[in-house]
């Protein structure tokens, strides 16, 4: 099974495909993932990509699209989780178009419906395991109190830098800009399917579920 998950920054998606990658052994597909991958590898592709990022040049869609398709070559497990990509009506085309050579469907596109300024309350209250990457919310799921990651039992946490109410609003903009054309392709495409992102976490992970079956 190959899905999209789509919605906003702070969303929950990474979340919500970690669930998927244990539970139905899926294969995540993050573009930023890929990309520092493909730089380390040593690979044809890996040298163009390690290339274009020491000039400080952004990656072409050609890229992404040839790293996705080296993985749908090697082992599909459970299927392919795609985060972050497509971001533009025409990278929709383009994996669309890449699915079909290497004989794959596309069963799912979920998106993760948020309220803007809810969504900015529960970002700029947010922090990471330095370690293991567990969120933590200061309001909803806040820093054991022993200073312990429950996961994995790290003791640093950090906030990103451009988890700010300022930066937050814009990366919204450049994500409604862009992206948000895709659910309505998706849309008629009979493809789409919405959760809402901003319920319990074990609540969307079942609406999730129900719309994977």
């Amino acid at each position: 099974m190959n899905i999209i998950l789509l919605g906003p920054p702070g969303a929950g998606k990474g979340t919500q495909a970690r669930f998927l990658c244990d539970e139905r052994d899926m294969i995540q597909l993050s573009t930023g993932d890929m990309l520092r991958e493909a730089k380390d590898s040593g690979t044809e592709m890996g040298k163009i990509v390690a290339d274009v990022m020491a000039r400080g040049e952004l990656v072409t869609d050609e890229i992404v699209i040839g790293l996705i398709r080296e993985k749908l070559k090697g082992d599909k497990k459970g299927g392919f989780i795609f985060d972050g990509f497509p971001r533009t009506l025409a990278q929709a085309d383009a994996l669309g178009e890449l699915l079909a050579e290497e004989g794959e469907t596309l069963d799912a596109v979920i998106e993760m419906q948020v309220d803007d300024n809810a969504l900015v309350a529960r970002i700029t209250a947010r922090s990471t395991c330095g370690s293991c990457g567990e969120v933590y919310n200061d309001n909803t799921k806040p820093i054991p109190a022993d200073g312990k990651c429950s996961n994995c039992g790290g003791t640093e946490f950090k906030r990103r830098a451009d988890d700010n109410e300022e930066s937050l609003k814009q990366r919204l903009m450049e994500y409604y800009k862009k992206t948000s054309p895709l659910i309505g392709y998706y849309y008629a495409k009979g493809q789409l399917s919405s959760v809402d992102g901003l319920g319990e976490m074990a609540a969307v992970k079942a609406d999730i579920a129900k719309v994977l079956g």
